[in-house]
């Protein structure tokens, strides 16, 4: 579609730059235009066109300083708030917690008696939501121990699952 077809004949492409030029809005500008154009017709056109910014009616244009905005946070700054979570995860009680998890490659994960786990359909908000053994077999169950109040695991499932970076590569390498 032209422009001719649209209204926007060169006269009123004209007009339409002088009076974007002056700061009219564009409602404003599409009154002086008549003819049925709109306000958003008049947008759009200014957009087509890529008309830039306006002088603002009777003052000269202000310049408003660009809004501060936050630093990105730092490495160490995500590895505190990791660290945080650990700190609110509690000691686990002495005796035996360890145990082989062929899953994550870890040496370590917590020994959990039977009568502690907890089947999909048993979770709580207050228990435990670490997977142990494989979910395609028939004992597969959860961890069921008490978590960590807004955490989704036990303290012991928390040092696991919120290491920090750091560490992460220490254990790595």
């Amino acid at each position: 579609m032209n422009d001719a077809a649209t209204g926007w004949s060169d006269d009123r492409v004209e007009l339409l730059t002088k009076l974007w030029g002056e700061g009219l809005s564009a409602s404003q500008i599409a009154a002086a235009l008549g003819g049925g154009v709109t306000r958003n017709a008049v947008i759009g056109k200014v957009h087509r066109l890529g008309l830039s910014g306006r002088a603002k009616p009777g003052a000269a244009a202000a310049v408003r300083p660009a809004k501060a905005r936050p630093a990105a946070p730092a490495a160490t700054q995500l590895d505190a708030g990791r660290t945080s979570l650990l700190a609110r995860a509690p000691e686990q009680p002495a005796g035996p917690t360890l145990v082989a998890d062929a899953r994550w490659g870890d040496d370590e994960q917590a020994e959990i008696p039977e009568s502690q786990r907890v089947s999909i359909m048993e979770l709580r908000e207050s228990t435990c939501r670490w997977p142990l053994g494989d979910p395609s077999k028939p004992d597969f169950s959860f961890c069921g121990g008490r978590a960590v109040t807004g955490l989704p695991y036990c303290g012991h499932h928390c040092r696991i699952a919120y290491q920090p970076a750091a560490e992460r590569r220490r254990l790595r390498a």
